[in-house]
């Protein structure tokens, strides 16, 4: 229900202060009703970056995850024509090659930035790799993100090694 009310509220925020201020029409409620508007907080997912320029999403309470590369190894990279995805149900350490990124320019490996389980592959990326390009630090359906992941007590310590928004940042403005 929270993302039903999320969408309503960022695509018609009017619709929703005019109901809770129209009285409800309904002939066994009593003439003082009201609807009621609501509202959630989104979770707040923990994002982090590695050296190595990949990024993990980690759900609040930090058992799942997404893994990607970012914007700046993207465009570093160039035109993605092939990405090697990895093998869903594999447990991997942090460090570990996990897939790989073909550009016209180079190629690279993608590495675990956390000790995790892959659970889920982006197959999109096989038939249209340029999405990498187009959206690389997306984790929705249609996004470039490589995996889904589920994460143990060690790749939640692990995280605490991992750069966040700002770190990369000021670590990618250093690169150049």
């Amino acid at each position: 229900m929270a993302s039903i009310a999320r969408c309503l509220r960022a695509t018609r925020p009017s619709t929703l202060s005019r109901l809770a201020q129209t009285p409800c029409v309904r002939t066994n409620w009593p003439a003082t009703s009201f609807v009621r508007a609501f509202s959630a907080s989104p979770i707040r997912e923990i994002r982090k970056y590695t050296k190595d320029h990949e990024w993990i999403d980690l759900n609040a309470d930090k058992t799942t995850g997404v893994i990607g590369i970012s914007e700046y190894a993207a465009e570093e990279l160039g035109d993605v024509v092939y990405v090697e995805l990895p093998e869903e149900g594999r447990e991997v350490g942090r460090g570990d090659a996990i897939g790989a990124v073909e550009s016209v320019k180079s190629a690279a490996d993608i590495n675990a930035p956390v000790s995790c389980k892959i659970t889920h592959v982006n197959l999109v990326l096989e038939e249209k790799p340029g999405t990498i390009n187009q959206v690389p630090e997306d984790d929705s359906h249609g996004g470039g993100w490589i995996a889904k992941v589920q994460v143990g007590e060690d790749g939640v310590k692990e995280l605490d090694a991992l750069m966040d928004a700002e770190e990369y940042k000021a670590y990618t403005s250093a690169e150049h």
